[in-house]
């Protein structure tokens, strides 16, 4: 006998990485569409915990319109004898695993980002209370993780309780993220990875070090640590560094030796701290994205919530998609907030001398973390529109990256009468983002006859 033959859909890995379209969906909870939405666990005392009870404050799934989308909170609430605080971002992140196993239910990202849906499918066959939802989360984590002794849940719809919880969660998870800050990667012997995503991204591997947050932003090397030690079959393990291969890069013998063993040989290499290369793959529930901009030669980063499109016309959801899938993309890199707090934060690129845009709310939030000379010179969609706007901006700044611009060629060929004049674009060949070219060499890229598109291309090598 089945845990779930009570439930009226079927619960199982098998449906894990199911989509849910805008057509197909009963009600979405959460998402991008609205500002306050969290999901939280909470480490308590055995004698707080009301046992497998489960709480809706607001309205439930039947009173909600059909098609619409509303703020949306979880609290989990446990409590265990080898329960620790080290756990609760850990015992958080497997909400994501644990609602996806549900037929016909979404689940992505985490933290404050959560987006959820049903399909109409499974509201008809009966999967129509928060209170299933709840009973599915309860079995599995008591099945799954037996450390948890008792453990209560409180979905929110109310709007008021949602963004007053959302308030107090958002101070939780900066706390828990201030704890690995100051420890260095060097300082440890192993590092840790986390393939609960694979369900989405079968090749991506998360590599989690004291510098550098899970792409997530919910399990840091402590979570990490602490989760291996109390679950060490699951999804989240030790992986020894080795050898290190390229200290700037942030390239080890032992993470190449996981990374190709979890991705069953598509992913040979990795490099943690660069954007080009074997850059670090990505699944889709990264907080954020570098992305390259050609154009200046430098990195813009945009969150999940910045609802614009970014400095170069492209929106977040366009640069996702290029980013994500377990894939190893010249120029996009998925990340974490936290990250970018940590003095590896792109270091193989410059660092915070390569960033060149970033939507003001994220400026804000890790301003702090930026070296105070860098602060004005990066413009916000506050600043600049255009990638025209930009360059000018980053000249009057006096930006570190306008240093590193070659300017254009004084060879121009003859044009026809009426023809338009093309610029010649030259970037230094390490920061050009084409694989299979020659390191450590110049390269001059020249667009002919380009009126609408270009024609011709030609690439040639520079002596020194």
């Amino acid at each position: 006998m089945s845990m779930f033959d009570d439930i009226p859909v079927g619960v199982g890995i098998i449906y894990e990485g199911e989509r849910i379209r805008g057509k197909e969906m009963q009600v979405e909870l959460g998402g991008p569409r609205e500002q306050y939405k969290f999901e939280l666990v909470q480490a308590r005392n055995m004698d707080e915990i009301n046992d497998e009870n489960i709480e809706i404050i607001g309205k439930d799934l039947p009173d909600l319109e059909v098609g619409q989308n509303y703020p949306f909170g979880i609290l989990i609430e446990v409590a265990g004898k080898e329960i620790e605080k080290d756990l609760e971002g850990v015992i958080e992140r497997r909400i994501h695993e644990y609602l996806n196993f549900i037929e016909g239910f979404m689940h992505l990202n985490q933290r404050y980002d959560i987006q959820l849906r049903l399909n109409k499918k499974s509201y008809e066959r009966g999967f129509n209370t928060l209170k299933l939802l709840g009973a599915v989360l309860i079995r599995l984590y008591k099945s799954e993780l037996p450390f948890i002794e008792k453990i209560q849940i409180k979905f929110y719809t109310d709007p008021v309780p949602v963004k007053e919880l959302f308030e107090k969660a958002m101070k939780i998870y900066n706390e828990r993220d201030a704890r690995a800050r100051g420890m260095k990667d060097d300082d440890v012997d192993v590092f840790y990875g986390c393939s609960l995503c694979q369900s989405f991204a079968p090749t991506h591997l998360c590599v989690i070090t004291p510098q550098r947050y899970a792409n997530c932003g919910a399990i840091s090397w402590f979570d990490g640590r602490a989760t291996a030690k109390v679950d060490p079959k699951g999804p989240v393990f030790e992986i020894t560094k080795g050898a290190k291969i390229d200290d700037i890069r942030g390239e080890y013998e032992g993470v190449n030796k996981v990374i190709k063993e979890k991705s069953l040989g598509e992913i040979e290499r990795v490099y943690l701290y660069t954007a080009f290369g074997y850059p670090h793959t990505s699944c889709g529930c990264f907080e954020g994205v570098a992305f390259y901009i050609p154009e200046v030669d430098g990195f813009g980063v945009v969150h999940r919530n910045y609802k614009e499109d970014t400095v170069n016309g492209l929106s977040f959801v366009t640069i996702s998609d290029l980013t994500a899938g377990g894939r190893q993309v010249d120029g996009f890199h998925g990340l974490s907030i936290e990250y970018m707090r940590s003095p590896r934060f792109l270091q193989a690129d410059g660092g915070w001398n390569r960033i060149v845009w970033m939507p003001a709310e994220i400026k804000e939030r890790i301003k702090e973390y930026m070296p105070p000379e860098i602060v004005p010179k990066i413009p916000t969609e506050k600043d600049v529109k255009t990638l025209d706007d930009l360059k000018a901006f980053l000249k009057e700044k006096d930006h570190p990256i306008v240093k590193t611009w070659v300017e254009p060629s004084k060879e121009v060929e003859q044009q026809s009468e009426g023809e338009m004049t093309v610029p010649t674009l030259e970037v230094p060949g390490e920061y050009l983002p084409v694989q299979g070219l020659p390191s450590g060499m110049n390269f001059k890229i020249i667009l002919k006859n380009a009126k609408i598109k270009a024609e011709k291309m030609i690439i040639k090598a520079e002596k020194r």
